[in-house]
């Protein structure tokens, strides 16, 4: 029962952690990251079962942190704030090539990160490129590209056909 007990603990402060430290925290390890991970792992591992390193003692650990998981996974789908809570919410960064600086200080988002992540996924190059960039729960940057200037022509065009061709309908 110990190891439940132990599991449980180590498995919430790891939740709240985690969650306190951001989304970037987690989606983009760097080498110092990773390694710092293992650590954790370790570190954790000898929190989960102290001095008992038998084989019953890391099977009631790994049940424990899967019901845990499991029990997580049912109460975000059934109640939404716990998923909200747990999961967090997409954060807007840039608003039609407009850096909202409030929420780049909140999330710890850099411009560096956002024009990185749209040269990556994009090929733009600057943020009056972008239309919208959002921070999404999983830790990664989406980015929605401006309209060009020759789209803008032309959805303008399209428009004013489909509202000539309306009204011309409308006059028979």
């Amino acid at each position: 029962m110990e190891f439940a007990v132990r599991a449980f603990i180590i498995y919430l402060f790891l939740l709240v952690l985690f969650r306190l430290t951001g989304k970037r925290m987690l989606s983009e390890l760097s080498t110092f990251d990773f390694i710092l991970l293992l650590i954790i792992g370790e570190a954790t591992q000898n929190a989960l079962v102290g001095d008992d390193k038998s084989l019953t003692a890391g099977m009631a650990v790994i049940l424990t942190l899967v019901m845990l998981e499991v029990a997580m996974s049912y109460l975000k789908k059934r109640f939404k704030s716990v998923e909200k809570t747990m999961e967090g919410a997409p954060v807007m960064l840039v608003d039609r090539g407009k850096v909202i600086e409030e929420h780049l200080t909140k999330t710890h988002v850099s411009r560096d990160d956002i024009l990185q992540a749209a040269r990556q996924h994009r090929g733009i190059e600057r943020m009056d490129q972008i239309k919208y960039a959002m921070l999404e729960t999983s830790g990664g940057i989406s980015i929605i590209p401006a309209a060009s200037a020759i789209e803008t022509l032309i959805e303008d065009r399209i428009e004013a056909a489909l509202a000539r061709r309306a009204a011309r309908e409308a006059g028979h």
